[in-house]
């Protein structure tokens, strides 16, 4: 029999140079090629990695809160419910936007209602009681990240790493901000695409990328935009990582980048579109209407406001792969998914046009609302 200390297994992937090396290689064979689309559709391959970590947020609410007994004696709302089970809001309405999604709980006479499926399978007293069966993975770390994260408020180290530190902190370091964007970028060629076929800006002269990464969102609306312009505020050092993908792929010309932080210093002025494409999910609600808030100061009058994003219904019950992805950003993050209504209620508050709405590729939208020109 093989001795089994001579099983050797390959190194973790992705790791922080082989990924920016295989980025760069990809760049170097498709340096212009931002109008081009697949011959297939990658929808169920974004959808196995967005809905990673929603097992896990299912075993913490089942097995370390006993949330379906407390439930079944006594429905409660969210405020009711964080009180009894002494968790955060945030983490809390991500919790309960998924056990929606998953229909094992339904909101309904101002209080979250057990379904029968979650009733005769996930409360204590029943004989199909299946709580043992998931307690048996209970203190995966994912799922022990869950506990501290609902009960905190407080987003867990990077992919459970005890090593890494929350995604936020750990983006000002030079490895794991290119690891990060790389990750990011590669996405966005496919999604960047898709966004810029569904909000056509022939008659927009100059964009803002609000903490646009790699500037891959901006490449792509200058791509298929021959008259537009872009900038792309990023922070150090994702700010030189741009710069460098921004020259391979040819669009130096027409893409720039500034450096800044979005939270602190003042936006460029000038633009009359704004882009924030997957970073508002990162954020709680103070931190969003901020940024609203910052954009309304800097958009030119008449200008657009597209926030690209994964958005959940108005009803906050689904679709699926969105509570799930949810899941997963309120455990790194400080943020989650909003919902339609929530964006809508936030953009008109600040003062921005009811946004329409606009589903783009794998399972993501765009919200295009507009700052009046008085």
């Amino acid at each position: 029999m093989r001795d089994r200390h001579c099983l050797s297994l390959p190194a973790p992937y992705p790791s922080v140079d082989p990924v920016g090396d295989l980025v760069q290689s990809c760049l170097r064979m498709h340096p212009l090629d931002l109008t081009a689309v697949p011959s297939t559709d990658p929808l169920q391959l974004y959808r196995w990695r967005d809905a990673l970590y929603s097992t896990d947020l299912l075993a913490a609410s089942l097995v370390w809160l006993d949330l379906f007994s407390i439930l079944n004696q006594t429905p409660m709302d969210l405020p009711t419910l964080c009180q009894r089970l002494e968790t955060h809001s945030r983490p809390t309405d991500v919790m309960m936007t998924l056990l929606k999604a998953m229909a094992l709980v339904e909101e309904r006479e101002g209080g979250f209602h057990l379904t029968p499926l979650a009733r005769e399978h996930f409360v204590k007293d029943s004989p199909w009681f299946l709580g043992p069966y998931y307690a048996s993975m209970k203190d995966r770390p994912v799922t022990l990240d869950y506990v501290k994260v609902l009960r905190t408020g407080k987003p867990a180290n990077w992919a459970s790493l005890g090593d890494q530190k929350a995604w936020a902190q750990a983006m000002e370091e030079d490895g794991f901000a290119r690891q990060f964007t790389a990750a990011m970028d590669c996405r966005g060629v496919y999604l960047g695409q898709a966004l810029a076929k569904v909000v056509p800006l022939s008659g927009q002269r100059r964009v803002l990328d609000v903490a646009g990464g790699s500037g891959i969102y901006a490449c792509c609306l200058a791509a298929a935009n021959e008259s537009l312009h872009a900038v792309v505020l990023e922070k150090p050092p994702v700010d030189r990582i741009a710069r460098q993908r921004i020259e391979e792929r040819g669009l130096s010309s027409r893409v720039g980048v500034v450096s800044g932080d979005m939270f602190q210093d003042a936006w460029p002025e000038g633009a009359d579109v704004h882009l924030i494409s997957n970073v508002l999910h990162d954020w709680d609600v103070p931190q969003v209407q901020e940024l609203l808030r910052r954009s309304w100061q800097a958009l030119l009058p008449g200008g657009l406001l597209l926030i690209h994003d994964v958005h959940l219904n108005a009803e906050k019950n689904g679709p699926l792969p969105a509570a799930q992805y949810s899941a997963l950003l309120m455990s790194i993050t400080e943020g989650k998914c909003y919902s339609v209504g929530e964006m809508s209620q936030l953009l008109t508050d600040q003062g921005f046009d009811v946004p329409a709405f606009y589903a783009t590729a794998a399972d993501r939208s765009v919200l295009v609302s507009r700052k009046s020109a008085h």
